[in-house]
Order: structure tokens, then sequence, then C-alpha cells
């Protein structure tokens, strides 16, 4: 299941859900209420009520879905884009490539709580992991790319993370005949801006994560997780979590507040915090991000925009304060814990835990 927001409903975005019914009740009785209101309203409609009942009641049925075992890529395009995300000349000479916040034994992120950026134009926001990119449907923290090829555009060209201008990357990359005969043999237009971007869009869509043990128990092997796993699942859906975190890649597809019941120091800005999107309808005074996927989620600490939780227990104590408004006990976040360490996937075969 993928759903995306519609900006111009906040009680839609809230949930994240797109099925009529849902949409049509939340609007007409949430619209008649202040906005503070509306968001009360949904949040309590979605932690209040069975989940079980929203399932039959509303289509949200299996909420979360495995990572499919397969991309079936043009082998051409996945190998080009590999070496162009590599390519340091894709920044114009600022020394920088995809790569360089992006390893693959740290979760394909940086494990910085901020990214570097470079040289007066720092980073603001936490480098989210890029397996499985191409299972979102919005992308960056603000949520407010719809294309992984506007996304990679985006980053190439932005003077915060590779700062580069097309036509000095362009010229830089023709001087080697190597790789001008690598784009002939895949487009018949050559070397230009969008077919580089196409390469990489390949690339990262190949970085798909499949046959973690949790996809493997959602295919039927009930062996494939433990006990406390699957108590964990539970807690995860009963507590609402799932209303935010679902599809097949456990988020990446609506955005929401950031602290519905508390405001952290990471929150402390409110609608200005880095990163945050802007003009949602959602929220004026709280910051608003990206719902981002949990999927390898134990490889990919420290967590939220800014990396402020170091650590998986405590992003998981501040998201059941902060947005579910609970205090859990140390066995439930062990049991949420087993269940997030269970969609550790696998990349080319191997577990990400033994990368």
């Amino acid at each position: 299941m993928t759903v995306d927001i519609y900006s111009a409903c906040p009680c839609q975005a809230l949930i994240g859900l797109t099925d009529s019914r849902m949409a049509t009740c939340v609007h007409n009785i949430g619209h008649t209420m202040r906005r503070g209101g509306r968001v009360l309203f949904v949040f309590l409609l979605m932690t209040l009520l069975s989940p079980m009942a929203l399932a039959a009641d509303f289509g949200l049925g299996n909420a979360i879905e495995p990572v499919p075992l397969n991309t079936n890529l043009d082998p051409q395009k996945v190998a080009l884009g590999r070496s162009m995300f590599n390519d340091s000349r894709l920044s114009g000479g600022n020394g920088v490539s995809c790569a360089s916040c992006h390893f693959l034994n740290s979760g394909l992120t940086d494990r910085l709580p901020v990214s570097r950026g470079l040289p007066g134009y720092p980073g603001v926001v936490n480098t989210p992991s890029l397996f499985n990119v191409g299972l979102n449907s919005r992308f960056t923290w603000s949520g407010r790319l719809w294309t992984l090829e506007d996304h990679t555009r985006g980053v190439i060209e932005s003077r915060t993370t590779m700062g580069a201008k097309w036509e000095d990357v362009i010229a830089i990359l023709s001087r080697d005949t190597g790789l001008m005969d690598e784009f002939a043999a895949v487009f018949k237009d050559g070397l230009n801006p969008q077919n580089v971007i196409d390469v990489i869009v390949a690339y990262e869509q190949s970085l798909n994560t499949p046959n973690a043990p949790f996809d493997r128990y959602l295919r039927g092997d009930q062996a494939a997780i433990g006990e406390d796993a699957k108590q964990g699942f539970e807690l995860f859906k009963n507590y609402g979590c799932v209303s935010c975190h679902q599809g097949v890649n456990v988020g990446g597809n609506m955005l929401q507040v950031f602290g519905i019941f508390g405001k952290t120091k990471a929150a402390a800005k409110g609608s200005e915090t880095p990163g945050s999107a802007t003009k949602t309808g959602i929220s004026d005074d709280r910051p608003v991000f990206r719902v981002p996927s949990l999927r390898n989620v134990a490889h990919t600490a420290p967590y939220f925009h800014d990396g402020s939780a170091t650590t998986l227990r405590k992003a998981i104590d501040i998201m059941a304060s902060n947005q579910l408004g609970r205090h859990i006990t140390d066995l439930d976040a062990a049991r949420l814990e087993a269940f997030l360490r269970s969609l550790t996937g696998e990349y080319q075969g191997v577990s990400l835990d033994d990368l």
C-alpha cells in the first residue's frame, strides 16, 4: 500500500490515507473544528480506535508489504549509474560525490548528526539512507519532491550538497573519452545532464534490501522472527505507529507533524525548523516532515532530521512520548526494538548486519 498526502486537506494528510470513506469522514467532521482541534481529532481517531477495526473499515489491510525480491532494471544503466554515484566530478570541482555521504557499511548514510555540506554552505539536516529509496513516494525531509529524478537533480545542484553547475560538469566529463563511449552505448544522445540523472536513478533504484526477517515472516515463514519481534509488531500496530509508518518502505510516503504531544529540542524552532515542510496546511506552528522509512533503521543512527537521537532506544522513547503521548515500559520498548531490527534486509544477498 502506497499513499500520498493531500496538502489541501490537513486531516487526510495526517492520517495518510487516500480511501474516500476515511477522507470524507475526517474531512467533514474535522473541518468544522479549529486546525489544532482537527489534528487532535484525527490523531485520537487513529490511536483510540482498534487498528484491526480501522483495517476492516477503511482498507488498511496489510499495512506493511515485503520489499520486492527483484528490480528488473537495465544492468548497463545500473553499472554506469554506480560509476557516476562515486564520481566526484559530478560536483563541478567541489571534490565530493554522492558516495561521500552514503556509505554501504553505514546503512547508506554518513552516520553524522547533520551532513557536512560544502565550505560556506554547511548542511542543515541528517543524511537519509538511500537503501530502498526508489520505494519512497516523497523525497527529502520536507517531502517537497515527488520523483527520484528531481531528488537526484536537486542533490547535484544544491549548494549545500554537491553545488554543481551542469555546464561545468558536462565540460569536465566530456574530456573522458571512455565515459563518453559508455554513455553512447546506453543512450542515442550520449552524455547530457538528463542521462546522467537517469543512470544514477537506475543505480539508486537497485539499492533495495529485500528478504529482511520481517519480510520472510510476512511471506509466511513464522520462524523468521522471534516472539519478541512478533509482539513488537503487535505493539507497533496497536500503538498507532503503523498509521504513519506503513507501505512497502514502512514510511517514506506522507508528511506528519513532529511533536504532536510534546515539543523536543529538535522541534524548538517550530515551523522554522531546518528541513521542515512549509505551507502544507498541516500545522502553522510545528515542524512537519516526511515520515522516514524504517527499513534498516538499526543501521541508520543517529535519528531524526537533526540526528538528535543517538540510539534506536532513545528514538523509540521520543516517538512514544511526543508522537503518541505514551510512556512505554522497558519491556515494550525492547519488543518494539526487536521488531524494528527485524526490518534489516539484504543487499545483493548479504544481510546489512554482515556488511
